[in-house]
């Protein structure tokens, strides 16, 4: 069912200067920057190996990723794991009795098919599954 990590989210409060620390402490490199509108994010991708870092910026203060710092603060909000074919893994984990954020794939950053799983069916963890091209 899961392929690999394909990446793990970090909210932050400010991109541009977490970017410095991953980039110029850190020696990564973002590949890619972009605004999701529908998610109310801003987000730039640090691949390490054959996974990336996901630096997630909120573009609204009621957006998830600034409700998550208000209530967790900086720091690991996610991790994304690569699946095949989403609707139906979503349909299996949903049989299985997983309770879904998301019964339908939305689209994500860089093209992916993503649905998020409910903490409280995995262990306090919000665990995102994405199908890329």
């Amino acid at each position: 069912m899961i392929k690999k990590i394909d990446h793990i989210g970090i909210a932050v409060k400010d991109l541009t200067e977490t970017l410095k620390l991953y980039e110029g402490m850190l020696g990564l490199k973002a590949v890619d920057t972009e605004v999701v509108e529908e998610q109310k994010v801003k987000t730039a991708f640090l691949p390490i190996g054959d996974s990336e870092v996901e630096l997630l910026e909120s573009t609204a203060p009621d957006g998830p990723i600034a409700k998550f710092i208000d209530k967790n603060g900086q720091g690991v909000q996610h991790i994304a794991f690569r699946v095949d074919n989403l609707e139906q893994r979503l349909a299996e984990l949903k049989e299985k009795g997983v309770r879904l954020i998301d019964e339908k794939p939305r689209r994500g950053a860089g093209g992916a098919k993503i649905a998020f799983l409910h903490p409280k069916s995995t262990y306090g963890v919000l665990i995102e599954l994405c199908e890329r091209d």
